[in-house]
């Protein structure tokens, strides 16, 4: 049984829009990962059952890995074809905006999508929505947006109609947002909707592969040169960095999406709670943490990186040096110490043996 967490009002405004709407566009972040394309491809397919015609655009372009997704030929990059993307939007009689909370997490479309006449529907598990959207459906416990428009879906009264495609990409955004369900993962309805999928023919294992199993060469020995050269512990309070430049990125044939997840390796270290990953990008730098336990890196983040995200999970960027993000970095990382601290004893006293009482 899953639980109706969606408010019911938000349910039928949706409904009402999607039945007055034909032309309908889905957008979603800057960086697209797959909880981004698999709902917005996710729901573009439900959308086109309901007989809609419907556009998916993406801010710029999305990893080769994903490149085997149901409808992804058809996604339109906004760097690669702004002129198409912005007529698309213009016409466009409604706006899904998936995956990001504020219109500056679309980058350069955001004025674009701002400006449209159309209605404007949010759906996003991320903390703080915006107030550009004319229904918020806005659920930050959920383990994913596409944990979402599964629900979504569900409660409108079309499971029966979901198509083996639509399944494929909603447990893509599963898999991902959960990092392969080992966090963010601990609510009995996520193996039910999981079990749901699979009914409906998604093949868990070969899914798992392409996204997991499915990376350039050139990561991999970009991934040993980090591992080998780059990455700092700090480790009487349990942290991790890892620091990459523009120039070092052009040594290993980079390909977008070759980064992904290295963030959370250094997580494998015994001791280590908090990790973050900084890269020089084209006109700014990127940092994205992860934690665990109750090291919280969405407020780390937003208090000093103008970033935000999930609790164990977040990022955020800096318009500066590479040498100035890391020094910032390390500047800061001592007011959490504390916190840092306190999980990795957490974590310590869980791996001793636990006394087993009989009564």
């Amino acid at each position: 049984m899953i639980s109706k967490i969606i408010n019911e009002n938000l349910i039928q405004a949706t409904k009402k829009e999607i039945e007055s709407a034909n032309k309908i566009v889905i957008v979603s972040h800057m960086s697209p990962d797959g909880d981004s394309i698999g709902s917005s491809l996710a729901w573009a397919n439900f959308l086109k059952l309901l007989g809609k015609e419907v556009t998916v655009i993406v801010p710029n372009a999305y990893p080769d890995f994903f490149g085997w997704m149901p409808g992804i030929s058809e996604v339109l990059v906004y760097a690669e074809k702004k002129e198409l993307a912005e007529e698309a939007i213009r016409k466009s009689d409604l706006i899904f905006a998936l995956d990001f909370n504020v219109l500056k997490r679309i980058g350069d479309m955001a004025a674009s999508v701002a400006d449209a006449a159309a209605k404007k529907i949010l759906v996003d598990h991320h903390l703080d929505p915006g107030n550009f959207a004319d229904v918020v459906i806005s659920y930050p416990s959920m383990t994913s947006t596409s944990e979402m428009i599964f629900r979504l879906i569900c409660r409108m009264g079309y499971f029966t109609e979901m198509t083996v495609e639509c399944a494929e990409c909603i447990f893509v955004g599963l898999l991902t947002d959960t990092g392969s369900f080992s966090y963010n993962s601990n609510n009995p309805e996520l193996y039910t909707i999981v079990s749901q999928l699979i009914m409906k023919g998604v093949d868990k294992d070969e899914i798992s592969r392409k996204i997991n199993n499915n990376f350039s060469e050139g990561r991999f020995r970009l991934l040993g040169f980090l591992l080998n050269e780059k990455l700092k512990i700090y480790p009487e309070i349990g942290a991790a960095m890892m620091c990459l430049r523009k120039e070092e990125l052009g040594r290993f044939v980079y390909k977008t999406g070759d980064t992904e997840g290295f963030v959370n390796i250094p997580l494998s270290i015994k001791g280590v709670v908090f990790s973050v990953f900084i890269k020089e990008d084209v006109d700014r730098i990127r940092f994205s943490f992860r934690s665990q336990g109750d090291v919280e890196a969405n407020k780390f983040a937003a208090a000093f990186f103008n970033g935000g995200g999930h609790k164990n999970a977040a990022g955020g960027t800096m318009f500066t040096s590479i040498e100035e993000a890391v020094r910032c970095f390390e500047e800061k990382l001592p007011l959490i110490a504390d916190e840092l601290k306190r999980e990795v004893k957490r974590q310590e006293l869980s791996m001793k043996e636990k006394p087993v009482v009989f009564e």
